[in-house]
């Protein structure tokens, strides 16, 4: 006979009062034995090697959602880096205080740079005890050292004092007129000069004037060989002052100029003018008297004077440089030339 269902079972029992009901779960037909016995998990797949033992990579990787990034790791994010450019190392070099020997022994006031180079070529220089080249490069601390023959060289060397007359250049010789150099010779030569020196031809060798003195003026004009004294005179560095004495006219008045010329346009000419365009250094001006002005310049541009008065308008009709630093012209004739004597400074 057919077996009855047992409803006493625990799956068709009734829940007793006050009990929740359970829910009963159906497992799809295979998935349990008779016996009760779960069935085991599934292996997980082994990822797939290639010949060389390594692990590769996965065939598919699902796309993010979104806004959302996963960084990879390993030989994919290896296989996908972006290669790093490295800035190039930045190498501080230290600072050189090295300059060239003739600079140096210029700056020294040793010489002047052309003559530094004649006695380089001749091999009367020596730094740190060996015999200098042309365009060594020395340090402050370095020692420099002067051949005798050099120091004899340069006690030749002649500075000439001449009262320069109107139509001579101070320079080379340009349209026609003659440089001012000309005037040195045996007859020229002030004869109440308190110099021992003799005059020779070889004085003029290398000899130039140290700054300007236009054809229309007068006055002292210093001429050298000593390149100490043109860098003391004209160099750009240069402090030494000059000083002019300048007859003036203004607006066609040339009697007591000074009582009509307004005394703005006379700060003007002690500070506030500008020449191709860069201003000029204070000066002092003044009136020496009714009809004549003072000038003390440290600065020596073209026809620096005649431009500054020609900007308040003032016109020159008389220009003469009566001093150099601490030299005066003095009694020294116009047109004739004395040395500069062993006691004297600029």
């Amino acid at each position: 006979m057919p077996e009855k269902p047992n409803h006493d079972s625990p799956s068709n029992a009734k829940p007793a009062a006050g009990e929740r009901p359970r829910l009963a779960l159906k497992r799809p037909a295979g998935a349990a034995g008779t016996s009760g016995a779960q069935a085991p998990a599934p292996r997980a797949a082994s990822p797939a090697r290639s010949r060389s033992g390594a692990s590769a990579p996965p065939a598919f990787a699902p796309k993010p959602r979104g806004n959302t990034w996963t960084a990879q790791t390993g030989a994919a994010a290896a296989d996908r880096a972006v290669p790093v450019k490295h800035a190039a190392p930045v190498v501080h070099k230290e600072p050189s205080d090295k300059i060239r020997l003739n600079k140096r022994m210029a700056d020294l006031g040793m010489c002047s740079r052309r003559e530094a180079d004649d006695w380089i070529a001749r091999g009367w220089v020596r730094v740190n005890g060996d015999v200098a080249e042309m365009g060594l490069q020395v340090l402050p601390t370095d020692r420099i050292d002067v051949d005798r023959q050099a120091q004899g060289h340069q006690e030749q060397q002649v500075t000439i004092l001449l009262h320069k007359p109107m139509g001579y250049v101070s320079g080379q010789a340009e349209d026609g007129h003659t440089p001012a150099v000309a005037l040195i010779n045996p007859r020229t030569h002030w004869r109440d000069d308190t110099s021992r020196t003799r005059f020779t031809p070889g004085q003029l060798r290398g000899i130039a004037p140290c700054g300007r003195l236009d054809i229309d003026s007068v006055g002292l004009l210093v001429l050298t060989q000593d390149g100490r004294v043109a860098r003391q005179l004209i160099g750009e560095d240069s402090t030494v002052d000059k000083e002019y004495l300048v007859r003036v006219t203004y607006e066609g008045r040339d009697k007591d100029v000074r009582s009509v010329f307004p005394a703005d346009k006379l700060e003007l000419l002690n500070h506030g003018l500008s020449l191709d365009g860069q201003k000029l250094r204070p000066a002092i001006v003044e009136w020496q008297n009714p009809e004549q002005l003072r000038f003390i310049l440290n600065e020596g541009k073209k026809r620096q004077i005649r431009r500054m008065c020609e900007q308040v308008g003032l016109h020159v009709v008389g220009l003469k440089r009566i001093r150099i630093g601490h030299v005066t012209l003095g009694n020294l004739p116009v047109g004739q030339w004395r040395y500069l004597g062993a006691n004297e400074r600029f």
